[in-house]
C-alpha cells in the first residue's frame, strides 16, 4: 500500500490568498466586509499585490437585465478562456440591514466552473451603487490573480456615479423606454459610462432609446463623444460578442495606465470612502447633550449650519479616540505570517 507523501507546513493564510485559493478569498471577503482592525490588517497588506486585474462595471437602472446580461458576458468571456470574478453588490434594507443576496441566482450556470468567482455583496446602507468595502475587496480579489473583475452595482439612479472612480470600464445599461429625451439627456449616471448598452433590444421602443442617447452624445465634450452604443438581449445571446469586443477594446486602452497608477487611483476612492465611513460613525456617538447644545444655538441664530457643522465634527472627533491604533497603520514588516485573522 503506498503512503500518504509528508505534507509540508502550513501556508499562512495570507500567502494562500495570493496563490489563488478560493475558501480563504471568500473568508477574506467577508472579513474586508465586517470591517474592523483584522479588516484594516489586510486591506494595508494587500495593497501592494494588487494593479493586475482590471475592472468592468455593469450599471443602470433596475430592471435593465444586469445579472442576466452579466451572465451571458461571462459565458462569452469563458468561451474565449479567460477566468473571471463577478462581484454583485445588493441593496440592504434600511428596516432590517438584511440583503438578499439573490443576484448570483441568476448566474447559477457558472456554479460549478472553476474559472468562474462570483460573490454578492451587500450594500450595507451604503450610497452610490456600491458597498464601502467594496474598493479593499477589489483588492483582496486583484491579488488572488483574478485579472477580471465584473462589478455589478445595485439599482442605480442619475446620481450614483461612484462607480466611475473605480472602474476601468463603466458599460450603464438602458431598457426600451428609459424616457422622454430630456430624461436621455440629464446629467449623471450616462455621462460616465465608456460603452452604453440597450439591453431587451426585442422589446418595444428599442431603436428609439438607442435614438436617444446618440442625441445624448453630441451635448459631450469632442473626446466623450464616440460611445459605443450597443443593442443587446442577454435572453437571446444578441450582441454579446459585439459588448465582448467592445469591452475588450476598453480594456486594452486601460493597460497603457500603469500598475503603480491604477493602485493609487483606486487608493484614493478608498481613502475618500473611508473617511465618509469614519465620520458617520463618529457622528452616531455624538452625545444626545451635545447634539442639543449645538442645535439650540442654531435655532437661536447664534450659529449657522456651516459653523453649526465644523462644530459637530470638532466635538466627535475630539471625543472619541481614534479606532485604528498604530501598528495597524503601521506594520512592522511583509510578512505574511502577522496577517492569519483566525484562519
Amino acid at each position: 500500500m503506498l503512503t500518504e507523501p509528508a505534507t509540508k507546513a502550513k501556508e499562512s493564510a495570507f500567502q494562500r490568498l495570493l496563490d489563488g485559493d478560493v475558501a480563504v478569498l471568500a473568508r477574506a471577503i467577508s472579513l474586508l466586509e465586517t470591517g474592523g482592525t483584522d479588516s484594516e490588517v489586510l486591506t494595508n497588506r494587500l495593497r501592494n499585490h494588487t494593479g493586475s486585474a482590471r475592472v468592468v462595471a455593469f450599471t443602470g437602472p433596475p430592471g435593465a437585465g444586469k445579472s442576466t446580461l452579466i451572465n451571458a458576458y461571462v459565458a462569452e468571456l469563458r468561451r474565449r478562456g479567460h477566468r473571471v470574478a463577478v462581484l454583485a453588490v445588493d441593496p440592504s434594507s434600511p428596516l432590517t440591514g438584511g440583503a438578499v443576496l439573490g443576484d448570483r441566482t441568476r448566474m447559477g450556470e457558472h456554479s460549478a466552473d472553476a474559472g468562474v468567482f462570483i460573490r454578492s455583496v451587500a450594500s450595507r446602507g451604503h450610497l452610490g451603487g456600491l458597498a464601502s468595502s467594496i474598493p479593499a475587496i477589489l483588492d483582496a480579489v486583484d491579488a488572488a490573480g483574478w485579472q477580471i473583475i465584473v462589478l455589478e452595482t445595485v439599482g442605480a439612479g442619475q446620481s450614483e456615479t461612484e462607480i466611475a472612480e473605480i472602474a476601468d470600464v463603466n458599460v450603464v445599461l438602458n431598457a426600451p423606454g428609459l424616457g422622454d429625451d430630456v430624461q436621455a439627456i440629464k446629467a449623471g449616471i450616462l455621462e460616465i459610462a465608456d460603452i452604453l448598452v440597450v439591453n431587451k433590444c426585442d422589446l418595444p421602443h428599442a431603436d428609439r432609446t438607442v435614438r436617444q442617447l446618440q442625441s445624448m452624445l453630441q451635448l459631450r465634450k469632442a473626446e466623450r463623444r464616440n460611445i459605443p452604443i450597443l443593442s443587446t438581449s442577454a435572453d437571446r445571446a444578441e450582441g454579446i460578442c459585439e459588448l465582448s469586443d467592445a469591452i475588450s477594446a476598453r480594456i486594452e486602452d486601460a493597460k497603457k495606465v500603469s500598475q503603480e497608477q491604477y493602485r493609487r487611483r483606486r487608493l484614493k476612492g478608498l481613502l475618500c470612502r473611508r473617511a465618509e465611513a469614519i465620520v458617520r460613525n463618529r457622528l452616531s456617538s455624538l452625545s444626545e447633550a451635545d447634539a442639543d447644545r449645538i442645535l439650540e444655538q442654531v435655532s437661536q441664530g447664534k450659529l449657522s449650519i456651516e459653523t453649526a457643522t465644523e462644530a459637530l465634527i470638532a466635538t466627535v472627533f475630539s471625543a472619541v479616540p481614534s479606532p485604528y491604533p498604530q501598528q495597524v497603520l503601521n506594520p512592522k514588516d511583509d510578512d505574511p505570517d502577522n496577517w492569519d485573522c483566525g484562519f
